[in-house]
């Protein structure tokens, strides 16, 4: 209790009314009194702080407090919109109680910075989730900047990836121009031109770079005309570019552009680099796929050219060997008719030979185009296509409901995992049949199963296996696998056989 004040005296009207004005003043929260209309009564100074207008230009307007009563009560939260004389939106959050029948009384404060960063920190939480997810770069990044969008402070984004800064730009994700599928080319246009692209200064010094009114600039400059019409569509006025920096390394930049009257504050800087760190992560993680893809294709190359030669080389050598023995059976005297039908039975049988395994090689090395088949239609041709070469039964049991929608790349790998399978399975199990199971995963990803009945044998817990799993192509797959975030196990069944199992996370 203040001093001075006695508890048992009890204080007139005058002074509780001294009292609650001085609590209402000193109060660091706006308090306001409303009509039964809802207009202003009275306001405290740290109101008139938080709606930006002096007490004088409040009283008698309509307060942006719902009054209804199922919305009011003491104990209730809610928020609402105010428009800021300086053309910002104020968020606030308030509770509302009515006073007898002659009006309402509010506390309230602005929660314009604690929603936003409460919304930047969920930006950059689904952000980090489609960079962890997404098999697609354009897609991920077309994402990232949607949420910068979101934001509401922030009326377009731009992410452009630059290997050189003399050279051409990469356009990697973009959202508030609209459609405009041609923004590189006009950009280019406009630096023949001369335009001053501020965001490479962004490149070279490795940070934030901050121009306030640049729009106006831009619109006036006859250097930018290829661009006005894009960059007049979203309503913006200043422009921060930042660089993307992934193992200290500039992989890119962010340009956003800022709605009118929106400032880029720290903590907007803040969010805006977290994005351009997830922005660059991904971007890295795309060129590390490439160069795995790329490293995988060399293998691959390696792979069938030792495939040839160890099959079709080897084959058409014996056969050379056998037709000079055919030959030279024949041009001796009194030449045996059953050597010479033994030797071109042989090499008939090699030309068969060597015939099957070129068509395979060539089989594989078909450009595969699954932008033209779904993958289960590329797996069931594939399977198809062993089953009429080799005589062994490849059945592929897909269910109904299964609609396997990933990317084009990961599906290709997938498609992959299958043949390499298959033609492990071909090449030493000595099976009579296969079975390729498609299941969805619990969590919503793909399980691919591949299943035979050759000759693999189950080796008992704690038991030495007959052969190291890494063989047979096995690491190939478990790389595909990998790649995506997937897993491959691969082994003997204890019914015998062997079994090749990939799970892959879903993309979305």
């Amino acid at each position: 209790m203040p001093q001075g004040l006695d508890p048992s005296i009890h204080t007139g009207p005058t002074d509780s009314t001294h009292i609650m004005r001085a609590l209402v003043e000193v109060s660091s929260d706006g308090l306001a009194l409303l009509d039964v209309a809802g207009r202003f009564v009275m306001v405290n100074d740290a109101a008139t702080q938080v709606l930006g207008l002096p007490a004088a230009d409040l009283i008698g307007r309509p307060a942006p407090f719902v009054t209804t009563p199922e919305w009011n009560g003491p104990s209730a939260r809610h928020t609402g919109a105010w428009p800021a004389p300086d053309g910002h939106r104020c968020d606030l959050e308030y509770r509302i109680s009515p006073v007898g029948d002659d009006g309402y009384a509010v506390w309230f404060s602005d929660v314009t910075e604690a929603r936003r960063q409460q919304e930047r920190l969920a930006a950059i939480t689904r952000a980090a989730s489609r960079v962890a997810g997404s098999c697609s770069l354009r897609a991920t990044l077309d994402a990232v900047a949607h949420e910068i969008v979101l934001t509401t402070n922030i009326a377009a984004v731009q992410i452009l990836a630059v290997d050189d800064p003399a050279d051409e730009l990469r356009m990697l994700g973009m959202a508030g121009f609209g459609e405009a599928p041609d923004f590189i080319q006009r950009l280019s246009a406009c630096r023949r031109r001369g335009a001053v692209v501020l965001f490479l200064k962004a490149i070279q010094t490795r940070k934030p770079v901050v121009v306030r009114h640049r729009k106006p600039v831009i619109m006036a400059d006859p250097r930018w005309a290829p661009l006005h019409e894009i960059m007049d569509r979203p309503d913006w006025d200043d422009f921060v570019s930042l660089p993307m920096i992934v193992r200290d390394r500039i992989v890119g930049v962010i340009n956003t552009y800022y709605v009118p009257g929106e400032d880029p504050c720290s903590d907007s800087l803040a969010f805006l680099e977290a994005m351009a760190d997830h922005a660059a992560v991904a971007t890295d993680t795309a060129s590390l796929l490439s160069q795995t893809r790329s490293q995988a294709r060399e293998q691959e190359r390696r792979r069938l050219a030792r495939e040839l030669h160890d099959s079709a080389v080897q084959q058409l050598f014996s056969m050379r060997m056998q037709a000079k023995a055919l030959r030279a059976e024949l041009d001796r005297a009194g030449a045996d008719p059953a050597a010479v039908c033994n030797a071109a039975e042989e090499i008939a049988q090699l030309s068969e030979s060597a015939l099957t395994d070129l068509r395979r090689l060539v089989f594989e090395l078909r450009p595969l185009d699954l932008g033209a088949q779904s993958l289960v239609d590329a797996v069931r041709a594939h399977a198809e296509s062993v089953e009429t070469r080799t005589g062994i039964a490849v059945r592929v049991r897909v269910p109904s409901d299964l609609d396997p929608d990933a990317g084009i790349d990961l599906q290709e790998d997938v498609y992959r995992i299958v043949q390499e399978a298959l033609h492990n399975v071909v090449k030493h199990a000595r099976a009579a049949s296969v079975d390729i199971r498609f299941a969805r995963a619990d969590e919503g990803g793909l399980v691919v199963e591949i299943s035979d009945d050759g000759c693999g044998l189950y080796v008992a817990p704690g038991a030495a296996a007959a052969a190291p799993q890494d063989k047979l192509g096995l690491v190939s797959m478990r790389e595909r696998a990998e790649r995506w975030g997937g897993r491959l196990a691969a082994g003997p069944r204890k019914t015998g056989g062997w079994t090749v199992t990939v799970a892959l996370p879903s993309a979305r």
